[in-house]
């Protein structure tokens, strides 16, 4: 919220982004990085802290109303508040009582029992064994018009009392005496008063009101859960405006501060309470609105969570994200439940149903910033560092928002009820621990499935923000004006704050339900001092005779049950009542000490009684559930997790690995295929066609002929297709189909013999067939399809006069049809449709600047757009009208080098594709560098929009002239790859060192050239090596950040396993976020980040489009949707 607050001030509702040097920045992400290293010592601090913290609460929080705990909340809103004084607002009944002191603590002394009881029967008349049902005689008719010297007889009294009916005149009263029936000489019998007042602490009285030592003593001392001494014995008289009793009360007192005088010291002096408070006592159960309240807000929380995990295409395990978010939750609301309860906050105010919504909608706010923050790192990151970089590029913002709602929830409380209140600290301990546990328990818990089941197999596919350079930001408007044009979007980054602050100012309103809502508004800004202050000034007593609680502290530690029971007595039915309550009247015992023997503790009573009982077993309880999580994560995890920590020099992770995979040729690798499972198909000058599979560790076995099958060389092109099962190979006069799941022959189809390479050659859609049908397309403007099942071909003329120079497929699986590009070196572009009866192929008319100007096709099939390329342009064309939406200005562009990709499809709110990036690569003509191009829109939270020229767009769109075009050059790329999350990977010669010389001359390889190509083992040491001299980068534009790396191709250790080379072989990608590429006779596979080889996984929207197999002896194919070709 304070992002939209300082928006006139900023120009944009973002939260800053810290630079990469800030201290803040800085010390997040170290942490982030640590805690991604060592996962077990983190969720051991976590689970440790929520042990410790969550095991004292049952033993803190009571629901049988025992003293010296706390009460959970119940289904039900409950206060004592005082009202303000108006004309004509007259109170339900009236409350008078009397304060009997003794020595400090010791109320329960014998004498002081005995000295309450003759007060008490002064003031009420005969008590003994209470029972005014009992009624012998008719009621006498008294006058009752003057009570200063009138007594009522018992008879008369008990006529009035409420059990009798309930009238204007009705009374009933509590007091302590009443658990010894109020009867002498069983106080003076009962040998152990404490045991007595702790059995009968349930005893009911006559109208069914349980003696609760809340309501009968004050200024309490608990131990075990038993009261051990009081301060006072409290005598409450409550009854209606017109009863006589209320009213001899009154007068006796008067009468007792000069007849008592001998024995009491009374307060005031003269015992007259004449000073009093209206207050309004409710226990109000949750209604059919209340009810409906939450529940439209416990619907909404988790609409939007779900709705957010949603989008999270990038987390696989959405169950145990759920699990995760919901134990973070409970480890919240419980540690702050225990931190409530040891300082003494009662939360029994408010419907325990609110405390969970509120922390909840807050929490899903940091918890899905930081998902999006992991999201948006580059994928090919180590684990830890994208954990580190995500949380310092979130925790600052997650810390002002922490620091934002503490100052709010803080403000809130000064100007609320005593019981809203006390939920606002809730809510602020709860925000603390939300954070603590999101930094520890949810951190670990986030870099473990990042680790273990790769969330960046699926992170390639999210889309990427784009953040707005302060330098490239717009001319500030106003913020009416912004949210008008829908520029700024109501985010569900205030949603939290915005719960948080409508649920507290709802509350307050429920406890003044009866007013108006403006009403309740404008007692809002008058309504700190009144409750500040809670009633009248604070009472001498405190100071004079030391009391251990002062009336109206007492009176607001009342329970509920106790409101409740009342309640239902004096207006049954009903869920609140008003009274008028007077000041006590206080009598001490002449010559007891008051001093202060004792100071009242600062924690709750059950605190001390939990330390004093439960401090071993809580010791062992912790000690064993770090040990049984220790043991569980240990066997979990592995050894994945190991907590080593790394030297100095390895505490940056590098981002580039690499997989030698040696000794399956003895001459070099010309062709490879690869698959999203980490299969990899070689084809060697040795005849030799070998299978790797990488995520076995470099597994192989080379395939070989049977009676049935037999493998003829050259081969022309193999495939493999999207499930990753089977392999394509195309010879002269046959094509071949290898199982690679069962590891067997598949069907083998005749094809008209051939001899020169295909320009394409891929698997199409298919439906129930166990292998998909083939196509192959080759220059001279023919289209075969090859169906494996039936061992049929069928062959289609798609130019006659022309060589088709560039193929480009747009597969739709769910529709099990393919649709074929071609263009031919005259510039022509052909279509090829696919229907029931079979293809159909039609020319298409793109205008073109200069007649029979180059033109190749790339295709895009997740947004079924084609690229149609000239020699300084690229088109953007529809592929279902042929119409042209826009033309990009490029540098030339050497023929066969564009790949494409961009970020995951979008459905605009106008009906048109939408993306966050568009980027190109591809290799100028000239100077033989790479361009990388990309676009992305303007504004934050906009789309770029595929609409036509002219066609209406909504408010998120951003058309294409007005996108940002982003440019990098690599310099002497070499052979390159373009990889699904913006990653540009190549493999390139270093700069050739100087010569060295030895005895004045330089030294010179004698190795022979090719016909002796293996490094000499007398060869002498001083000779420059070889393996030296190959170089991988790495250019990644993820997250709208370059990052550029390099690392050397050949180790040391490879030497004796490879020959020499002048140029890398052909380069394929492998999986989502690794290559391959033939060195010679071995294959180096550079991982980028961590890969998982994860099998059938579903294609990416972000697929490039062009996955080009590079072949160092031949001119660079296009490729198609799914695996690409491999063109020998």
């Amino acid at each position: 919220m304070i992002w939209y607050l300082l928006y006139p001030f900023r120009g944009t509702t973002e939260a800053p982004v810290l630079g990469p040097g800030h201290p803040l920045r800085d010390a997040c992400t170290r942490y982030g990085r640590y805690a991604a290293r060592h996962v077990i010592t983190t969720l051991l601090i976590s689970v440790t802290v929520a042990s410790i913290l969550i095991y004292p609460f049952p033993f803190l929080y009571t629901t049988d109303f025992t003293n010296g705990a706390s009460g959970l909340p119940h289904h039900v809103w409950t206060d004592a508040q005082p009202l303000e004084e108006k004309r004509g607002l007259e109170p339900d009944v009236i409350m008078r009582y009397i304060w009997v002191h003794g020595d400090y603590m010791r109320a329960l002394d014998r004498d002081i029992l005995l000295g309450a009881l003759e007060l008490q029967n002064e003031l009420l008349g005969p008590t003994v064994n209470f029972s005014p049902r009992r009624l012998s005689e008719p009621l006498d008719v008294v006058d009752l018009s003057d009570t200063t010297a009138l007594d009522l007889n018992p008879q008369q009294r008990d006529a009035f009392h409420i059990i009798n009916g309930l009238t204007d005149e009705s009374w009933f009263f509590h007091s302590p005496l009443l658990y010894w029936s109020c009867d002498e000489d069983k106080v003076l019998s009962d040998h152990d008063l404490l045991a007595t007042v702790n059995a009968r602490k349930t005893q009911p009285t006559s109208v069914n009101v349980t003696l609760r030592h809340s309501i009968v003593f004050s200024g309490k001392r608990f131990e075990d859960r038993s009261l051990v001494a009081a301060d006072s014995l409290v005598i409450t008289l409550i009854h209606r405006r017109n009863s006589p009793v209320g009213r001899i009360w009154e007068a006796k007192c008067k009468e007792l501060a000069s007849k008592m005088a001998d024995k009491w010291d009374v307060y005031p002096s003269d015992g007259s309470g004449t000073r009093s408070q209206l207050y309004e006592f409710q226990f109000r159960p949750m209604s059919i609105p209340d009810g409906i309240a939450l529940g439209v807000a416990y619907l909404l929380t988790f609409v939007y969570f779900v709705v957010s995990l949603n989008k999270l295409r990038a987390v696989k395990s959405k169950i145990g994200l759920v699990i995760t978010v919901m134990a973070q939750l409970a480890l919240s609301i419980l540690s702050s439940f225990t931190i409530c309860a040891i300082f003494k906050i009662d939360l029994s105010k408010i419907p325990r149903l609110a405390y969970p919504v509120v922390i909840f909608s807050m929490s899903l706010e940091n918890v899905f910033r930081l998902i999006n923050a992991v999201i948006l790192t580059p994928s090919e990151n180590s684990t830890s560092n994208r954990i580190g970089h995500a949380f310092g590029n979130t925790a600052h913002v997650a810390l002002a928002s922490v620091a934002q709602n503490l100052l709010i929830l803080w403000g809130l409380s000064h100007i609320v009820s005593p019981g809203v209140q006390a939920f606002c600290t809730f809510a602020a301990i709860a925000i603390i621990f939300d954070f603590f546990y999101l930094a520890t328990f949810f951190l670990s818990v986030l870099s473990v499935d990042v680790r273990r089941t790769e969330l960046s197999d699926a992170l390639a596919k999210a889309s990427i923000r784009n953040h707005r350079t302060p330098a490239e930001a717009k001319a500030r408007q106003t913020w009416l004006d912004a949210m008008l044009q829908g520029k700024i979007a109501m985010s569900t980054r205030i949603a939290g704050t915005i719960v948080m602050i409508g649920f507290v100012l709802i509350a307050q309103w429920h406890f003044f339900e009866n007013e108006s809502l403006l009403r309740t508004l404008g007692r809002i800004t008058a309504i700190s001092k009144k409750y500040k202050d809670f009633g009248p000034p604070k009472s001498s007593l405190l100071v004079d005779i030391h009391q251990a609680r002062s009336p109206t502290s007492w009176l607001r530690l009342q329970d509920h049950e106790t409101a409740k029971e009342v309640i239902h007595v004096i207006k049954p039915n009903a869920h609140s009542y008003m009274a008028r309550v007077f000041d006590p009247v206080v009598f001490v015992k002449k010559g007891a000490d008051r001093m202060l023997s004792t100071r009242e503790r600062p924690f709750l009573p059950a605190v001390y009684d939990f330390i004093r009982h439960q401090s071993t077993p809580f010791v062992v309880i912790v000690l064993v559930i770090g040990a049984a999580v220790r043991i569980l994560m240990n066997y979990l995890l592995f050894d994945e997790l190991a907590e080593s920590t790394p030297p100095a020099a390895a505490e940056e992770e590098h981002l580039l690995t690499i997989q030698t995979l040696g000794k399956g040729h003895s001459l070099d690798v010309v062709a490879l295929s690869a698959s999203s499972d980490g299969h990899i198909v070689s084809v060697g000058l040795d005849r030799i066609v070998r299978v790797w599979d990488v995520k076995a560790g470099g597994a192989s076995y080379a395939l070989m002929g049977n009676n049935e099958v037999d493998i003829i060389f050259p081969i022309l092109a193999m495939c493999i297709d999207d499930d990753s099962r089977w392999l394509a190979l195309l010879m002269t006069g046959t094509v071949l189909f290898w199982d690679l799941q069962k590891q067997q022959w598949g069907p083998s189809v005749p094809v008209e013999p051939f001899r020169h390479r295909p320009e394409a050659f891929l698997f199409a859609a298919g439906e129930a067939e166990a292998v998909h049908p083939v196509l192959l397309l080759r220059r001279d403007g023919t289209m075969t399809e090859i169906r494996p099942e039936k061992g049929e071909t069928d062959s289609y003329l798609v130019s006659d006069d022309s060589t088709i120079v560039s193929v480009g497929a747009l597969v739709e699986k769910a529709k099990f049809t393919t649709k074929v590009m071609t263009s031919s070196r005259d510039g022509q572009v052909h279509c090829l449709s696919q229907d029931a009866s079979g293809w159909n192929c039609n020319a298409v008319d793109i205008p073109r600047p200069r007649d029979k100007e180059f033109m190749s096709i790339v295709a895009l099939p997740e947004i079924g757009f084609i690229l149609v390329v000239r020699v300084q342009s690229i088109d953007l064309v529809d592929a279902a009208t042929y119409s042209a939406i826009h033309s990009f200005k490029t540098d030339p562009i050497m023929p066969k080098t564009l790949k494409a990709f961009h970020s995951k499809r979008r459905t605009m709110r106008c009906g048109s594709v939408g993306l966050k990036y568009l980027t190109f690569a591809y290799l100028n003509a000239f100077t033989r560098d790479l361009v990388v191009q990309t676009y992305t829109p303007q504004d934050e939270g906009a789309s770029i929009c595929f609409r036509a020229p002219g066609q209406p767009v909504s408010k998120t769109c951003c058309r294409w002239p007005e996108t940002k075009e982003l440019r990098s050059v690599v310099k002497d790329p070499g052979t390159w790859e373009a990889l699904p999350s913006r990653v540009m990977l190549g493999v390139r010669k270093k700069p050739a060192p100087k010569a060295r010389l030895e005895n004045g001359q330089a030294l010179h390889n004698t190795n022979g050239g090719l016909r002796r190509r293996r490094l000499s083992h007398t060869q002498t040491a001083t000779v420059v090596r070889t393996t030296d001299t190959w170089e991988i980068w790495m250019l990644s534009q993820a997250g709208n950040v370059e990052t550029w790396d390099t690392l050397s191709l050949c180790q040391d250790s490879d030497e004796h396993e490879h020959l020499f080379v002048n140029s890398p072989g052909p380069m394929v990608r492998v999986g989502r976020g690794s290559v391959a590429v033939g060195l010679s006779n071995v294959i180096k596979v550079i991982l980028v980040g961590h890969e998982r080889f994860e099998t059938g996984e579903e294609t990416s929207a972000l697929e490039d489009g062009l996955g080009t197999v590079m072949s160092r002896r031949r001119n660079k194919p296009s490729t198609l949707k799914g695996r690409p070709p491999i063109l020998l």
